[in-house]
């Protein structure tokens, strides 16, 4: 049941939502710092409201929560979109146009019911956008910044897109922050996981590559948490989605230029910051242009770290790693990046994403450090035999790591029949 008012319909969410907005504008709240105020001033206005709807023509309340959840989420939250936030099946939401939003469950994409104007879509994009400083407009159109609970979002404006405002919202789920975590998951198997964690303890410099959603972030912040809590980490990132568990941390994100065009603060420039601040571990969230100088520079300087990287394989990683150097300049030859590259490098660790939605580590391969011509021997580690993650023949660099780190590298990487403790097991689950 609804009434006309003011020459639309409204309901009786409609009707608490304007009560509860002209509440929080009178007293001054703010819904992002003060939530659980807010969600009491939602149920005393619903309350007063029943009350009254009792003796008038207000139209009665149907669902009592249903109409608490819509009021908080419209005046609190993201709306129709916050139950899709809300909800740890889906992985990611993105809107192509007003009228088609679609959700990822499991690593496949699912168009939903949830129906917008492109009104509502701006005016949720400003309050996404609302705490984190940054900004979308025809001079910037587009933008990637971090939602209160660490979801990434990135928006596209017209005339980039053809028509419709283009939003992806990028939720961080954490299904794993260790190792033994990724294990129980069928990421890899106990083996490879050993295997890393002692590479980690060790200082060993480490690529994880993939491609989109293969779950390269999430094996960045399960090898982050094998880090010694002795260290001091720096942790470098476009947006911030790293989420490491070390008690000595510092994290650092890029920022856009403003208005005049002036303050960016771009990924080259932390790493470079980062050096300076007595740094025991550098991580960089990933490399995608010409900070891959920067980071091989910070590698070959005798500090440990880590990044991510989009590839399509482990040996296709390595390769990019030779060519987004180049980016920085002329002065900038292969001469230099590839022996670089092959000295600073230490191991790739793959992922990648099945049909199904299923992540897994495909291989694993060190780098000696030698080099013939443009092209940088790998030593494979582990690969993979169909489903499987299986101990190959090759061993990591630095051997006098492990050793000094206190692990047996020979025993550590002994195939299964002389180990004896390491059946290998199949990640299709």
């Amino acid at each position: 049941m609804a009434v006309m008012r003011g020459g639309g319909w409204m309901d009786a969410a409609s009707h608490v939502e304007a009560e509860v907005r002209e509440l929080v504008r009178r007293r001054s709240l703010d819904p992002v710092r003060e939530p659980a105020v807010v969600r009491r001033l939602v149920d005393d206005v619903l309350a007063d409201y029943e009350d009254r709807a009792l003796t008038s023509d207000l139209p009665p309340v149907v669902d009592r929560d249903q109409t608490a959840r819509l009021v908080y989420d419209a005046v609190a939250g993201f709306g129709p979109l916050q139950r899709h936030l809300d909800d740890p099946s889906v992985e990611e939401i993105w809107i192509n146009e007003p009228g088609r939003v679609f959700v990822a469950r499991n690593g496949r994409s699912e168009l939903t019911t949830t129906i917008l104007t492109a009104d509502q879509v701006q005016d949720l994009v400003e309050r996404m956008l609302k705490t984190s400083g940054r900004r979308v407009d025809l001079s910037t159109p587009f933008v990637d910044a971090m939602l209160p609970d660490g979801s990434r979002l990135h928006v596209v404006i017209p005339d980039v897109t053809r028509q419709h405002w283009c939003v992806n919202i990028r939720k961080f789920v954490l299904s794993a922050s260790s190792l033994d975590e990724l294990v129980a998951l069928g990421t890899l198997p106990q083996s490879a996981a050993t295997f890393l964690e002692a590479s980690v303890v060790a200082g060993l410099n480490i690529i994880v590559a993939g491609g989109t959603q293969a779950g390269k972030t999430t094996m960045l912040n399960c090898l982050g948490s094998a880090i010694p809590a002795r260290e001091r980490v720096i942790s470098c990132e476009e947006v911030f989605e790293l989420k490491l568990r070390a008690p000595d941390w510092v994290a650092m994100q890029t920022r856009q230029a403003n208005l005049e065009g002036t303050g960016e603060i771009r990924l080259r420039r932390l790493i470079k910051e980062a050096l300076r601040m007595r740094p025991d571990r550098l991580l960089v969230g990933e490399v995608r242009q010409e900070e891959a100088l920067d980071l091989l520079i910070a590698l070959n300087s005798g500090l440990p770290g880590m990044c991510s990287l989009h590839a399509n394989s482990a040996r296709e990683a390595v390769t990019k790693l030779c060519t987004l150097p180049l980016l920085a300049g002329e002065n900038v030859s292969h001469n230099f990046v590839v022996p670089t590259v092959a000295a600073s490098v230490d191991l790739v660790v793959h992922l990648t994403k099945d049909g199904y939605g299923r992540r897994r580590v495909t291989e694993i391969v060190g780098l000696p450090g030698r080099a013939e011509g443009d092209v940088i021997e790998i030593s494979q580690i582990f690969r993979s035999v169909g489903d499987t993650l299986i101990r190959a023949e090759g061993y990591p660099p630095h051997p006098e790591r492990f050793a000094r780190a206190g692990y047996d590298l020979a025993a550590l990487l002994a195939p299964p029949e002389r180990a004896g403790a390491w059946p290998e097991i199949a990640v299709d689950r």
